[in-house]
């Protein structure tokens, strides 16, 4: 049996990392976006990650972030992973992952069928993959949205190479059946484990790696 991963995004309180590492969490997430209600400033982050128990792999999100935003981000917080979340293209994912000698994860939106053939281009530069629903033309944010897109689409795929995660509306209620379905061996989820948005749940975030952990085969 394989263990799967689960990656707790959008963390921004003490409480909420050691929730996700009593859970057995494999990933946090924090969020470097200002229209996020989960965003988090430099110092935060940095107690935040520096607080983080060993083998927690602590991932920086950003969305369209410059240089200079990473060169700071990467300065004040000890990290373990770049997520790139937003319009960045496969050469700026290269740039990313050159520059800064992190591991970089690379989101990628679906709606249907002809959004796959966009994941290959990108696991020839990224190291991972986060497979999420795309936003809603009139959304704010990237993600974090608690959208799911047809998981069918994934169903019985020959799989890429790179690692992937499975994002995009996952809940305590659904994780499982996402898993058996897409057969993805990470998972992802922000608002799933919430009781407002960024305001964490920490009875929903064991209630979601329980719930995953269920799946595995």
């Amino acid at each position: 049996m394989t263990d799967i991963r689960v990656k707790i995004c959008g963390l921004s309180a003490p409480r909420d990392v050691a929730a996700a590492a009593a859970a057995g969490a494999a990933y946090a997430g924090f969020v470097f976006f200002p229209k996020s209600p989960r965003n988090v400033g430099l110092d935060q982050a940095a107690a935040l990650a520096i607080a983080a128990p060993a083998g927690l792999c602590k991932v920086a999100l950003t969305v369209n972030a410059t240089d200079a935003d990473l060169d700071a981000i990467t300065a004040a917080v000890p990290l373990d992973m770049l997520q790139l979340h937003g319009r960045e293209t496969p050469e700026r994912v290269a740039e990313v992952r050159a520059r800064y000698g992190l591991p970089v994860m690379k989101a990628v939106g679906i709606a249907d069928a002809a959004d796959l053939p966009q994941i290959a281009l990108f696991e020839q530069a990224a190291d991972q993959l986060l497979i999420d629903a795309k936003p809603p033309k009139e959304a704010e944010l990237p993600g974090g949205n608690g959208l799911a897109f047809d998981w069918r689409l994934l169903a019985g795929r020959k799989y890429w190479q790179k690692p992937w995660m499975l994002a995009g509306g996952l809940t305590p209620e659904n994780v499982a059946d996402a898993i058996r379905m897409t057969g993805a061996r990470q998972v992802d989820v922000s608002s799933g484990v919430e009781s407002a948005p960024g305001e964490k749940d920490a009875g929903l975030i064991e209630a979601f790696t329980t719930a995953a952990q269920s799946a595995r085969g």
